[in-house]
């Protein structure tokens, strides 16, 4: 019984949903590839774990795309881009910097801020995504920057992973604030997720 309930669950996924799963991959082979560096400390996991960021974002520009030209959207495939977006985009580049030495205790309570930024922003899309199509089958625009917007953050750590400018060497060093550490390079997360979560920002959707 169980076993048919799991083949018609597969068997109600369209093709879109498919390369979505793939854009929730590449953030797991991501968070995985960080703990792999953690582990043995070969830069090569690290920039690894960054590289499979932009490829989540060409499933996730794929499904979309897939699915509006077949014509076969659903409240499932909504609901599984975003749990991808918030692993690719949110968990795995806030792991990647963790990894990449943002690591004192005010660095993890900005890494905390920007995830909960990135899933308060999928939900609220979500919930205002048939208002703001006004109509139509495509939204117009998005409130505040989309989560996918955290490549940029990505790419500022490989490069500085590809300069050495990782662990103890990061970028603008670090600033103890009361028995903690705080790297300010951690704050770009902050700006990130504040305008991920802007209700004034709005920014049209391609």
């Amino acid at each position: 019984m169980k076993q048919s309930k799991h083949l018609a669950m597969i068997r109600s996924f369209h093709l879109a949903d498919w390369f979505t799963l793939g854009n929730a991959t590449c953030g797991v082979g991501a968070l995985f590839a960080v703990m792999t560096y953690l582990q043995n400390q070969d830069v090569l996991h690290l920039l690894f774990a960054c590289a499979l960021i932009p490829l989540a974002l060409v499933f996730d520009v794929l499904d979309g795309r897939i699915a509006r030209w077949r014509r076969k959207t659903s409240s499932l495939g909504r609901e599984l881009d975003s749990l991808a977006d918030v692993i690719s985009f949110g968990v795995a580049p806030a792991a990647i910097a963790y990894g990449a030495g943002m690591n004192g205790l005010w660095d993890r309570v900005i890494l905390i801020y920007f995830v909960a930024c990135g899933v308060s922003r999928l939900a609220r899309y979500n919930i205002t995504a048939e208002s703001l199509s006004q109509g139509s089958d495509k939204v117009k625009y998005f409130e505040g920057t989309p989560i996918p917007s955290s490549l940029l953050l990505v790419i500022v750590i490989a490069i500085a992973a590809g300069y050495d400018a990782i662990g103890n060497s990061l970028w603008f060093g670090v600033i103890p604030i009361g028995p903690w550490q705080l790297h300010p390079l951690v704050l770009m997360f902050a700006v990130s997720g504040s305008l991920m979560i802007s209700r004034t920002l709005h920014i049209p959707k391609l």
